[in-house]
């Protein structure tokens, strides 16, 4: 039995990285002998084992034939007889398919180090287009390593465009999609991903409401970067520069889906795009099976983005229903998120990446202000039901008026002026 370690541990460590999770491959040995030594066995398709005392994978190296459409339909060998050269040729991509022994020693059969060292991403075999997970893999390493350089290779790129066209990608599970787009949100670029995606022509199968963006023009007076899919990557770019989580980085994603929906005729102009825009998202959330919570900051943040824009200028009624319809007061981690969202979109722009966004300052207070309205003086009232909704209403427009009435006059004594109206 010999054991070496591979993937990511490697690839990771040649990369000058910090190396996570470590996994391992062995050869020349049973599921029997390493349940002797007391390994546990977790792997239902695979034969992985947990080592007893580190808690590290351990794989028995195996080969896999396909024997049916999808990702699903593979007949695995993991007998004693298969070589570690075997178990590298069926992986991915060349970067991944570099195993060192325990004296250090590199086995890298497919020249994975020489890619490594000119930044390319490169199938290791046809073999690639038996999954179509790969095409989802290899682009969320591109989002990951983006910083670096890397780029995929022409041959790679024709491969996975041969297998969009076969329908390889349209056996894709939803709950598989979701859990590659979501860890792809979380890479340094994300945009990287939906780019090599588009390029495949995956994203058109995948997310067809995201990728019908590409070519829609809207007004050059407010969108300098003219194309709604162009400036929808720039809100996801300054979504990260901004340090958004992964939620509101899906929000930023899908906030202008309503655009792909105007007719041509009404273009560059998009009237209504935000209430189209939400029933999308609702749609694309529950067909990948987004987590709630991703699901509902999506639909507001598509909702409600060009309330954010026109904060300072929304009446004040206008705006507590705004705070209403987020449940703000009761929720402000999701507020938080929401407008931080808005402002990528303010923000994702060409030419006005650090144009000023005070709507963000202002929405916070105006939260703050209707949040601080006591409630215990109108139950001492003994208002109740719909009278006393209405008394809680009336002072928290009171409280935003007085907000507003001391933000003007602050922005007055700085010199700046008022554009808020009542």
């Amino acid at each position: 039995m010999e054991i070496h370690l591979v993937g990511g541990a490697v690839r990771d460590a040649l990369l000058g990285r910090a190396v996570g999770e470590r996994d391992w491959v062995v050869t020349g040995a049973t599921p029997d002998e390493l349940l002797a030594l007391g390994y546990k066995r977790v792997g239902k398709d695979f034969p992985v084992f947990l080592h007893p005392e580190t808690g590290e994978e351990y794989a028995l190296a195996r080969t896999e034939r396909k024997t049916a459409p999808g990702y699903h339909g593979f007949a695995i060998d993991a007998a004693p007889h298969v070589t570690l050269e075997d178990d590298l040729a069926r992986r991915d991509l060349t970067v991944n398919a570099i195993a060192q022994a325990a004296d250090g020693r590199l086995i890298d059969p497919f020249g994975g180090r020489r890619d490594l060292e000119a930044r390319v991403l490169r199938h290791v075999s046809p073999a690639f287009a038996e999954d179509p997970v790969r095409i989802l893999r290899l682009a969320r390493f591109a989002a990951r390593y983006a910083p670096l350089g890397f780029t995929v290779a022409p041959e790679t790129q024709a491969l996975m465009r041969a297998m969009v066209a076969a329908g390889e990608v349209d056996a894709l599970q939803p709950e598989r999609v979701w859990q590659e787009l979501a860890r792809a949100l979380g890479e340094p670029v994300p945009g990287r991903f939906i780019e090599v995606l588009r390029d495949c022509g995956a994203l058109a199968r995948l997310l067809p409401e995201l990728d019908r963006l590409w070519g829609v023009p809207q007004p050059p007076q407010h969108h300098p970067e003219i194309d709604t899919g162009v400036h929808v990557l720039l809100v996801l770019e300054q979504a990260v520069r901004l340090g958004a989580d992964v939620p509101t980085r899906y929000a930023a994603l899908l906030h202008d889906l309503g655009k792909g929906t105007t007719p041509p005729t009404e273009w560059p102009k998009h009237t209504a795009h935000e209430a189209r825009g939400a029933a999308l998202a609702r749609e694309v959330s529950e067909r990948l099976r987004a987590p709630k919570e991703f699901r509902e900051l999506a639909v507001l943040v598509a909702e409600l983005h060009t309330r954010a824009h026109r904060a300072l200028e929304l009446r004040t009624a206008t705006l507590l229903e705004t705070l209403e319809r987020l449940d703000a007061l009761r929720r402000p981690e999701r507020f938080a998120r929401w407008l931080l969202a808005c402002e990528a979109d303010a923000r994702g722009r060409t030419g006005l990446e650090t144009r000023p966004y005070p709507q963000a300052a202002w929405l916070a207070q105006a939260r703050e202000a209707a949040a601080a309205v006591p409630v215990q003086p109108l139950v001492e009232r003994g208002l109740k039901g719909p009278e006393f909704g209405e008394a809680l209403r009336l002072a928290r427009l009171d409280a935003l008026r007085a907000a507003r009435k001391r933000r003007a006059a602050a922005a007055d004594a700085a010199g700046e002026g008022s554009a808020a109206t009542s």
